[in-house]
């Protein structure tokens, strides 16, 4: 599965061009915002300076130049809007990679491990040796006479060599479904927020234009808590497989020991917990776009977000029916 990984890595690469070539369209909705704030600063304006004159009042300035302000913002909405807060949370998503690339390494280590102390532990023992290899198959054939007895153990030696490769070969692919299906749930929650993002960014210009205008002035604030919530999605993505990581490499390393030093150790017990751990974290995949609105609160964005988890639930549901 080492080689899927790979190119899931690609695919999750392709979402991250696709975000940055994307980028320019914000140029095209800035000119629609720039008027739409420009009128709204005129009558923001115009309201405030008309209120002051009335009560002959000292006209206060600083509270004008908010809407100056927010048309800077739109003008050059990439670079000072975009370019400010990718700036901040790229090291998150850098950082929290890092931590997911060191504990998957030490996974595919102590798998290999693993696997090493579970051939050869086979090996010790006469009595499973001809499973695992050939070479030992063989010669144990070659030991048998033509005698109805020794034609009976043949025989048995076919059939369990046949019900191990037959058993090892369901457990392989059932884990190998898991884990492209445990790939799947993490490429479908990078491309939802890909997608939210992109979406997020073209319109942007539109939600700081409408900002400028009384009534809507938190327009602007909840479309940086939503698109801050969207951005995490994908550092908590990467912190729940690198703690599912982690879950393996401590089960391996468990493993390890017992394989070393316990000759009576089930290894298809630790097949099966493994088979546990990645069937939760496929279901835990769904708490992530939660968990990132419980770092930013983002009002307003609560019904997406449910809408995300029923569909991914629902997926779910329906993986978990096709497999059990």
């Amino acid at each position: 599965m080492i080689l899927a990984a790979i190119e899931f890595d690609n695919l999750h690469q392709i979402l991250r061009n696709l975000y940055t070539e994307m980028m320019p369209l914000c140029a095209s909705m800035a000119g629609i915002a720039k008027g739409i704030a420009g009128l709204g600063a005129l009558f923001y304006v115009s309201y405030r300076v008309w209120q002051s004159l009335a009560r002959t009042e000292p006209i206060d300035v600083y509270p004008l130049l908010r809407p100056f302000a927010i048309g800077l913002c739109i003008m050059f909405f990439p670079t000072i809007v975009l370019g400010t807060i990718n700036s901040v949370l790229s090291p998150v998503v850098r950082g929290t990679n890092q931590i997911l690339e060191t504990q998957t390494m030490d996974m595919h280590l102590y798998a290999e491990l693993k696997d090493r102390l579970e051939y050869e532990a086979m090996m010790r023992d006469p009595s499973t040796a001809y499973l695992v290899s050939n070479e030992e198959f063989d010669r144990q054939l070659d030991e048998l006479g033509w005698s109805p007895s020794d034609l009976m153990t043949m025989a048995g030696m076919y059939i369990d060599r046949a019900m191990y490769k037959t058993r090892k070969f369901i457990r392989d692919m059932f884990r190998e479904l898991l884990e492209l299906v445990f790939h799947a749930a993490a490429l479908l929650i990078d491309t939802l927020r890909t997608f939210f993002l992109v979406v997020l960014s073209i319109l942007g210009p539109l939600a700081f234009a409408f900002s400028v205008w009384d009534g809507f002035q938190s327009t602007m604030i909840q479309w940086m808590c939503r698109y801050i919530s969207v951005y995490l999605w994908l550092p908590v993505a990467d912190l729940f497989s690198a703690i599912l990581a982690k879950i393996q490499v401590l089960i391996l390393q468990n493993d390890i020991e017992r394989l070393a030093t316990d000759p009576t150790f089930a290894i298809d017990a630790a097949n099966g917990a493994y088979i546990v751990f990645m069937i939760i974290g496929i279901i835990g995949y769904i708490t992530i776009p939660t968990v990132a609105n419980w770092v930013i609160q983002a009002s307003g964005v609560g019904n997406y977000t449910r809408n995300v988890n029923a569909v991914i639930v629902k997926g779910g549901n329906t993986i978990k029916g096709k497999l059990f």
